[in-house]
Formats: C-alpha cells, structure tokens, sequence
C-alpha cells in the first residue's frame, strides 16, 4: 500500500455488476444466480408470468417484446438492441432500491421498477473496451454501492460516508411508507405484470420521515439545477426551488474526505467533466436558457447532483477550499499529461461519457474511459499509480449478490468495479467484499488520515488487489 503514490477514482454511471459483467469468465455472474434470485415476483409475492418491459407512459413498450421471467440480453435475439443505443433508465431511488433487495433474495426489481422487466437485462460487455483492462488487471466481483438508491446519495458516500441532513423540511417532501417500511402503493394500482408500480413517494420525494435526505436534491450553489434567484447572488441557487426542482438542500457540514486530506496536508482534487463551462451556465439570470446543465444542446449534459463536494459549506463559492480542490475535467487532462496530479484525484466525466442509460449509450463512455486509462498509462506517474474505476450506483438494474450486512442507509446492489497499476494483481479477480466506502477506507489508511465514522469496518480496504 505505501508505495502507491497517486489513487485516481474514475466514477461512471449507472450499471450493475451482472448487466455489464455478468458474463465475465471466472467472475460470480449470472450463471451462479439461484432460481429464486432469478425469478421476479409481483406484489402479492407470486413469479411474474412473463417480463413485460413497461415505457415512460407506465404501458407495455412495443420495442420490447413479452419474455420468459429470467435475466435476458438486452443484445441478443429476441430484444437486440445494441450498447451503442440510449435506452431505457430504471428508477433507481432509496426505498426502490431496499423493496428490489428483497432481504437478499433480488427478486423485486421488476415489481418495483418504472421499466418493469427491463431490469433483469444485460449486456454481453467483452465488446468494451474496459473490459479488456478488467482482464489485464483486477476486476472485483463483490464490490458494492455505498449507499440504497440513486446517483445523488452515493457520490456524498463516496465523499463522506454519510447521508445528508435536511432538518425542519416541509412534511411533503417526506417519504410515505406503509406498516411494514415499504413504499405506499397508490389504490387500485395495478399488478407488476399489468402496469408500472404506482406509488405515492416516487423517486422524487427525497427525505425520510427523520429528515435524512436519502433521495436527489440540488447544491445550494451554481452549478445546480436551481438557477440564481432574480435579486440574488449568481453563485447561489435560488432557496425557494422552482417548478421543477424542490427547494436545495442546505449547506452540508459533515467532514469529507477532502477535509480529512487537507487536515493531514495531502493534496487533493475533485475533477468534473464539464465543470468550468457549468458554472458559468448556472450563473446566468434566472429565466436564461441553459445551454450545459442538464442538457444536451452543448453535448454535455452536466449533471449538478453528481458533484457532492458543491453541497458542502467548506467548498461554498468564494471559499479558498473551492478555488483549491473543485476542478474542470481539462485540468485533469493536463495534470496526467505534466505528472502534476495530487496524491489523491476523484474524477467524474461529464454526462455523455458516463455510460448513465436514457441520456447516453455504455460505449461512448467506455472509449473515454479507456483513453483515459491509456493517458494514465503513459503519465510520468503511472509507476506509483492507483487507479479504481467504479460505479455510484446500479441504475436499477437487477443483479444476484445479496449486499452484506450494513447499516440504515446501504451497502445497496453490486457494482462493477476494476482496479488498475503496476502494484495490481494481473488477470486477477477480486472477490472479498467491498463497497464505495472501501475506497474511502484504502486512501484513509495510505495517508495515515483520521478515519471517516461512517466508513464501515466489515468492508475491506483494496490491498487484496495489490501484488
């Protein structure tokens, strides 16, 4: 471990292990999946008769045809629709996520997804680039997302190992739950094999009852998705929301692991695709069209919610911290080219390259990240180098592996997880268990920092994957 110099983190988007990796040779894939983790229930706890693939009106998509109740290829007959296509993105949001779990089992997730059985699909990924640095080097099989639920929740486990806080927050934007803890069904919805699960706390209702903030909100600070209020500051996200977007989330204080760098004078940085050009398209006047932040005129597509470090009040605007560690994706590329990068780099490419279904395809994102990978590989610092390219989350897709034992707040479903450098076992798969704050807990003990308390102890540190 003391020898590794450099740790970059390459954050994609969106994918569980089994719908890129399931077929991955000598990993734990979709073979080893049981038939009751296969096999989709519907509400009233019986095996759907078939998958049906439901679109955004909650009715059958005629893209898709009617399939037997297992795991299918998105592409291969009869569905084939290739991983250069943008297709469907499953709801993937906090209480979603624990009902699809199923206390282990994986045999909700069509029950209780938007999409319907379009959860249970996967790709035949050796046509990735990625792939081939997987087999290179390691690829970890029982590597888990930090958090249940959503993009929004794990980057601030990836950050901080903890769950914001939105305390004294109007009663509806509170989760609604039934006697037994899962999400309230609309009356008269109709069953799984019929119709989209219909409930009255979608996605979008973002707070549990005890003010947790488990589900998206925007940063109080450009970029968000909450432009500037017409009399305030055009750094700040205007505090009442808008018709789209409900009220930011308030300036978080929870120590970070930035915070915890910094505290022990190790360097850091946050890259973000896309960065600069964002800020400065969420700073025009409230009303302005927006040209980068959630959307695809520029072809970017800058994501707010993806950035955890813009809701915290030691990186507000103005702030040395900011200026310091929050950086444009460009400054990234330079870094690696000069062998200028920190000791620690955290880099989120902008939407496009994400590989996040509905607004990009897996293979545009791939070949980023691969060149990126290659660009690494020829930096004056590879020999010291790092690198983990992971997942914030499974984007709704089924996978096999029951999580670990954990807490109130995850780990949630697998995710697919490579590590790569000269101190990397080659053509080695990684089995012990790990989750996103494991990341956490390799860089915390690397740099001898003062442990996050929400890293968890039963999660191993990445050395398994070191020669």
């Amino acid at each position: 471990m003391g020898r590794i110099r450099n740790v970059v983190v390459i954050y994609a988007e969106n994918h569980s292990f089994d719908n890129m990796y399931g077929l991955f040779p000598g990993a734990n894939g979709i073979s080893r999946a049981t038939p009751e983790q296969t096999t989709q229930l519907d509400h009233d706890g019986r095996p759907l008769p078939e998958l049906v693939v439901f679109g955004p009106d909650g009715k059958p998509d005629p893209r898709f045809p009617r399939m037997p109740n297992r795991p299918f290829r998105i592409d291969a007959p009869p569905v084939n629709k290739p991983p250069t296509e943008s297709l469907l993105s499953p709801v993937h949001a906090f209480f979603h996520n624990i009902e699809q779990i199923n206390g282990g089992r994986n045999n909700m997730f069509a029950a209780m997804s938007n999409t319907g059985g379009y959860t249970m699909g996967y790709y035949d990924g050796s046509v990735m680039q990625v792939w081939k640095w997987a087999q290179e080097y390691t690829l970890a099989d029982n590597f888990f997302m930090g958090a249940f639920g959503g993009s929004y929740l794990n980057h601030h486990w990836l950050v901080c190992a903890c769950t914001p806080r939105f305390p004294n927050a109007p009663a509806s934007m509170q989760v609604r739950l039934d006697a037994q803890g899962r999400l309230e069904k609309q009356p008269g919805s109709p069953p799984a094999r019929e119709g989209a699960v219909q409930v009255f706390s979608d996605g979008g209702v973002p707070l549990t009852a005890d003010g947790w903030a488990v589900n998206t909100l925007q940063p109080p600070w450009q970029p968000s998705g909450i432009p500037p209020a017409a009399n305030g500051p055009a750094t700040h996200a205007d505090a009442a929301g808008t018709s789209t977007f409900r009220p930011p989330l308030p300036p978080q204080t929870a120590r970070t692991i930035g915070d915890a760098l910094s505290d022990k004078g190790v360097e850091w940085a946050w890259y973000a695709g896309g960065w600069n050009a964002a800020v400065a398209d969420g700073m025009q006047p409230p009303g302005t069209r927006r040209s980068v932040i959630y959307s695809r005129a520029s072809g970017m597509n800058f994501q707010p919610h993806h950035q955890p470090l813009n809701y915290y009040l030691r990186y507000a605007p103005g702030t040395p911290q900011r200026a310091r560690h929050l950086k444009d994706g460009d400054d990234f590329l330079h870094a690696i080219a000069s062998g200028t990068l920190p000791p620690v780099s955290f880099y989120k490419p902008v939407g496009v390259n994400t590989q996040h279904p509905a607004y990009t395809d897996i293979m545009t994102g791939d070949a980023h990240i691969a060149g990126v990978l290659e660009k690494l590989r020829a930096s004056p610092q590879w020999k010291d180098m790092l690198v983990i390219v992971t997942y914030d989350e499974n984007g709704g897709f089924w996978d096999h592996v029951p999580p670990p034992a954990g807490d109130r707040f995850g780990p949630g479903s697998r995710i697919p997880t490579i590590l790569v450098g000269p101190t990397v076992k080659r053509g080695f798969i990684d089995s012990t268990p790990y989750d996103t704050t494991s990341i956490l807990k390799f860089i915390t003990e690397r740099f001898g920092l003062q442990p996050l308390p929400g890293i968890r102890p039963n999660m191993g540190n990445l050395a398994n994957a070191l020669k």
